[in-house]
């Protein structure tokens, strides 16, 4: 039996991407081994490192690049049509957006209204 010199392409946040990124390697005949604590069991947490054969390691690293360039130009393309993920890989010191609050404000008092309202509404003989 012939033995497979995996080499680390990649480690990735968790195995959903690790998976993703296995099958667009798959889809181009390229082997793959994925290996951390974030793939399987009831919480799966923690990085996953996925491995290629040595022989494929620059192909893959070629392949990669070519994903990243291609989503970089689509991105481009059309503003504004980004995925979930685009907020995972956000630059260094990009601001996000946060409510203001005065409106965090108003909705913990509607909160507390509310439950007060319930509380009476329950202590009324009925």
């Amino acid at each position: 039996m012939q033995r497979l010199g995996m080499v680390a392409l990649a480690r990735v946040p968790d195995g959903f991407h690790a998976r993703v990124l296995a099958a667009r390697l798959g889809s181009e005949g390229i082997v793959t081994q994925l290996r951390g604590g974030g793939l399987d069991g009831p919480y799966p947490m923690g990085d996953v490192e996925v491995l290629v054969r040595a022989s494929d390691l620059v192909t893959a690293r070629e392949i990669l690049l070519a994903d990243e360039v291609e989503s970089a130009f689509a991105e481009v393309d059309q503003p504004g049509a980004g995925d979930a993920d685009d907020v995972a890989f956000e630059p260094h010191g990009a601001r996000r957006h946060h409510p203001s609050p005065w409106v965090v404000v108003v909705v913990v008092a509607v909160l507390v209204v509310f439950a007060y309202v319930n509380t009476l509404a329950y202590g009324r003989p009925g």
